[in-house]
């Protein structure tokens, strides 16, 4: 079941074993009581950072699930939501770390920037956690976008979730670059002066990690 709590986020399993979670196998187990201990919470973490989670109501032994109906309301149901969700989310806040970007070339390209340039991706809208860039650290212009979009909105016939890197154009020496397959319009940007390619393996890292090298070097001359 995915829970929003820990959504664009990875376990850190030295984290869950400091924090209680009990190693058994390939699940770590943690469990707790909620509402006065009347219910007995268990969360499992399996090592791809698959969660599970069971509610039992121990007075008659039997799993509890009336809180994960969306339709149910009142205040008992209510306070077991609230207290269940506050468990999950001080589990994400305190085990988990952000991972948003998970294809082989995005991670990648993530490392690049980082050994490169000392930069680490910034994620500046709460409303979108899958949306993050990189500046420069002495003007602080942006060089690079990084997003997951529908595939669709950059004009492809396939509505697959992706990676995508926005970068600066080279509007002199790059003009004929975005030609809708490989390279398109900056989504979201002003499409002039950017444009957009898929992290999903359909243009090289090495040729995204040069392509970024430009756009650092175009964020200094604006």
């Amino acid at each position: 079941m995915n829970f929003a709590a820990f959504k664009y986020k990875s376990p850190n399993f030295t984290k869950l074993k400091t924090y209680g979670f009990e190693q058994i196998g390939d699940i770590y187990s943690f469990t707790t009581n909620i509402f006065d201990g009347q219910f007995q919470m268990t969360v499992q973490i399996a090592h791809d950072g698959s969660v599970k989670v069971d509610v039992l109501d121990i007075a008659l032994g039997e799993p509890y699930t009336l809180h994960l109906v969306e339709e149910a309301s009142g205040a008992f149901v209510g306070r077991v939501r609230s207290e269940f969700e506050a468990v999950l989310q001080s589990i994400a806040d305190n085990c988990f770390e952000r991972d948003v970007f998970k294809e082989p070339c995005a991670k990648a390209v993530i490392k690049y920037v980082t050994d490169t340039y000392g930069d680490e991706l910034e994620f500046l809208w709460d409303k979108s956690p899958d949306g993050a860039i990189w500046r420069r650290k002495d003007n602080r212009k942006w060089y690079a976008v990084m997003m997951i979009i529908s595939k669709r909105k950059l004009g492809l016939d396939s509505d697959e979730q992706t990676s995508v890197i926005d970068l600066r154009l080279d509007t002199v020496n790059d003009v004929n670059l975005v030609d809708g397959k490989r390279f398109f319009a900056g989504y979201h940007m002003n499409k002039r002066t950017w444009f957009t390619v898929c992290l999903d393996g359909s243009v090289s890292t090495q040729t995204i990690c040069n392509l970024i090298d430009k756009s650092y070097i175009l964020a200094k001359k604006k």
